[in-house]
């Protein structure tokens, strides 16, 4: 027999063996791409695992031994505090008037420059009173000939009068000549109005500031005509000192605010730019008004400020702070000791051994740099009130001065007892490795 494969056959078995090659090459390459990324994951682990590993030791990720941080401390205490409102209100002048003309003529002139502050009575603008002058003249002419009618009339009444007694007239003529004076009378009292009336105009065609205060931006020039039915007027008056703020309040603070008014103390009430951070004036409650608003549920209040110093402007929008209510002897903390997370609302007490307890608190009012609080915290504890974003529960502290933290200088300062034990044990564990 021949033992020779043909070469057909040959050629088959040589595809099947680099078929074979070719699959195992994939296998391993996939295999190595495998170990190095699982390599690359237990190096980035290694590497990253001494950073986080101080937040992993110890109880709720504190690390005994770390060092303590420097934090500024405040203690609680018993105080005062005022309970206070804030609302958005709107400037408005004490007193505005706009100033019209009372006559029609031409406007000869004015006597303010504008943005000027007046004061009641100064004038203001003139017309020309000619026209008005011209009346007077023709009502004094008119009443000076009734006059002399009047009393020519009145002769003639004696007269008859006397020819009466003597039965030389008859009773009539007595009696028309008596309605002729009366007539002449009342000629010679509507002369004497017609009179009053052009020196009152005369008197109008000068128009005078009815109220004192700033003056804004003329509207007519003089040359023009004007008239008593022009809408627009000559100037706006507004009477800024003092001036008033309109806010409103929730229906729900009414009660509040009618019983300190009702007390009769002065309810103060301070106002802020927009940013809310800058005190503009200081001013005191006036009055509020007499019904709620159903569409809003508030009620409207006015204040009234000085504004000596012109803080204030007409249609100004200010942020309103007022005090409805002072609390006594509550508990109080530097409003930089609360802090607020996911647990709520709390503070960092400083513990007789140096550390820190995150300390949930309910708060109440805030004014200033002081807030109430109603629970969690008793006067005389410390509280973190700078320092505090490094901490968590349990945190080791040191306490520094804040004067010494603002320089950059943690300097120990008086802290509660053990203070001094505290930092030693903390410099021994330090310099013995």
């Amino acid at each position: 027999m021949n033992d020779t494969l043909p070469p057909q056959a040959e050629a088959t078995d040589e595809s099947r063996l680099k078929a074979t090659w070719r699959a195992h090459w994939r296998i391993w390459l996939a295999l190595v791409v495998v170990i190095a990324i699982i390599a690359g994951v237990i190096a980035w682990a290694v590497l990253s695992a001494p950073a986080n590993a101080p937040a992993a030791k110890g109880r709720g990720g504190f690390d005994p031994n770390a060092r303590p941080l420097p934090v500024v401390a405040a203690p609680a205490r018993k105080g005062n505090i005022d309970v206070r409102i804030d609302a958005l209100g709107t400037v408005t002048p004490r007193n505005m008037v706009v100033v019209h003309s009372r006559v029609d003529g031409q406007l000869l002139g004015v006597g303010f420059r504008e943005g000027q502050v007046v004061k009641k009575g100064e004038m203001l603008a003139q017309i020309d009173p000619r026209p008005f002058e011209v009346q007077l003249t023709q009502a004094l002419g008119q009443m000076a000939r009734d006059q002399a009618q009047l009393k020519n009339a009145q002769v003639d009444l004696e007269r008859y009068r006397t020819l009466l007694t003597q039965d030389s007239i008859s009773k009539q003529q007595v009696d028309t000549q008596e309605a002729l004076v009366r007539q002449y009378q009342g000629a010679v009292q509507s002369d004497q109005g017609a009179i009053d009336n052009a020196k009152l105009q005369i008197t109008y065609a000068r128009i005078v500031a009815p109220i004192s205060g700033r003056v804004g931006l003329r509207q007519v020039d003089p040359g023009n005509m004007v008239h008593a039915s022009d809408s627009n007027g000559l100037v706006t008056i507004t009477q800024v000192q003092p001036i008033t703020v309109i806010y409103p309040v929730p229906e729900d603070n009414v009660p509040r605010i009618v019983k300190r008014v009702q007390s009769g103390q002065e309810v103060a009430v301070e106002a802020f730019d927009r940013s809310g951070k800058n005190k503009l004036a200081t001013g005191r409650l006036l009055t509020f008004d007499n019904q709620i608003d159903t569409a809003t549920g508030t009620v409207k209040l006015k204040a009234e400020f000085p504004n000596q110093d012109a803080a204030l402007f007409p249609n100004q929008f200010v942020n309103v702070r007022m005090a409805v209510e002072t609390r006594q002897d509550v508990t109080l903390v530097p409003s930089a000791a609360i802090q607020r997370g996911a647990p709520g609302t709390f503070v960092f007490l400083v513990k007789q051994d140096q550390s820190v307890g995150m300390t949930p608190v309910k708060l109440g009012a805030t004014e200033g740099e002081n807030t109430e609080v109603q629970s969690g915290v008793d006067p005389g504890n410390l509280v973190v009130v700078d320092g505090a974003d490094k901490l968590r529960d349990g945190s080791k502290v040191e306490l520094v001065d804040p004067n010494a933290r603002r320089a950059g200088q943690a300097t120990p300062p008086k802290g509660p007892p053990g203070a001094d034990k505290a930092g030693d044990q903390s410099r021994r564990r330090k310099g013995g490795g």
